[in-house]
């Protein structure tokens, strides 16, 4: 009997193949220990374009010339804090609200009616760490009204957090002060969805011969006599599409604003707020919901790199 050189197809990593649940994924901000006060934003995918740069990186092929270097652009309109939420023990020991909220943000969650007790009512010994609810200022680009939200780590020891907190509170938390140019970011977000698809291209199996029997597109056997059942290893047909993916360090080419916007970008229309250019392609259609968040764990490989932004090629 020959060697089976293809055992089995399609990783057990991802699994179940199946949508998302939400569409802003979780994240362990307890291992991310990088950050500047805030450890991520949320972000909205516009779209690639090729960007002119010219290359600094030390030891590189192309070290003092110009190269391009496809790119993604991402929207961060920036944050508001919906509440401050206070742990005790790795619980969640209270909430508090925000006073100040948008109108749009008032219609669309139900919010109680007397809510009065403040940030500063709660003692020091009452918790031991800090994060934020934080929904972004969608309206700010043209896309939609309601706003995402998502929960947030901060950096810095918990006198810290507590004064960020107490500082930001109310005011709007821009990319241009927690991100930085040339600085890494790690991606989170839903891949683009592709609805039912076949083994083919769901698992990247093999087509069978042209003269097989019960069609080419599908696995030649789903299982043995006994034990009488199929078992959830065998590729089948299924959802593709819309799951939750995280990649890692992305170099951040440049920080743009108002000031510079990117125009006609194709099923998204014109950047009206800040911008990052990320080098590589980011997950998901455009105008998709993303976290950028500092890095979890940082390569040397993509820290080095070193991109001196020329322009946008159109």
């Amino acid at each position: 009997m020959p060697t089976r050189k293809s055992p089995r197809k399609g990783s057990l990593q991802f699994w179940p193949r199946k949508r998302a649940r939400k569409i802003l994924p979780r994240v362990n901000w307890n291992a991310i220990s990088s950050g500047k006060s805030l450890k991520g934003m949320i972000g909205y995918k516009a779209g690639m374009v090729s960007v002119l740069v010219k290359d600094n990186t030390p030891d590189s092929m192309t070290k003092g010339k110009q190269i391009i270097v496809p790119s993604t652009i991402i929207e961060i309109p920036g944050l508001k804090i919906l509440g401050v939420r206070f742990y005790k023990n790795g619980v969640v020991a209270q909430d508090i609200l925000s006073n100040s909220l948008d109108k749009e943000l008032k219609s669309k969650l139900k919010l109680p009616k007397n809510y009065s007790k403040k940030i500063e009512e709660v003692k020091s010994e009452d918790y031991d760490d800090i994060s934020v609810v934080a929904y972004s200022q969608v309206k700010k680009t043209g896309i939609k009204k309601t706003p995402d939200i998502a929960e947030f780590g901060l950096v810095g020891t918990k006198e810290e957090k507590f004064n960020f907190v107490k500082d930001k509170i109310g005011k709007d938390i821009l990319a241009s002060e927690i991100l930085e140019d040339k600085q890494l970011v790690d991606i989170r977000g839903l891949t683009r969805g592709k609805g039912l698809q076949g083994p083919v291209k769901r698992f990247g199996i093999h087509l069978k011969d042209h003269k097989s029997e019960k069609g080419q597109r599908r696995p030649g056997s789903i299982g043995p006599w006994h034990p009488a059942r199929v078992t959830f290893r065998v590729p089948m047909a299924g959802q593709l599409g819309m799951f939750t993916r995280a990649h890692y360090n992305f170099k951040i080419i440049k920080i743009g604003g108002k000031e510079d916007p990117i125009k006609d970008i194709k099923n998204y229309g014109n950047t009206k707020s800040d911008y990052i250019l990320v080098r590589g392609s980011v997950q998901g259609a455009s105008k998709r919901q993303l976290i950028v968040s500092f890095p979890l764990r940082e390569s040397k490989k993509q820290k080095k790199k070193d991109y001196e932004f020329v322009r946008v090629l159109k």
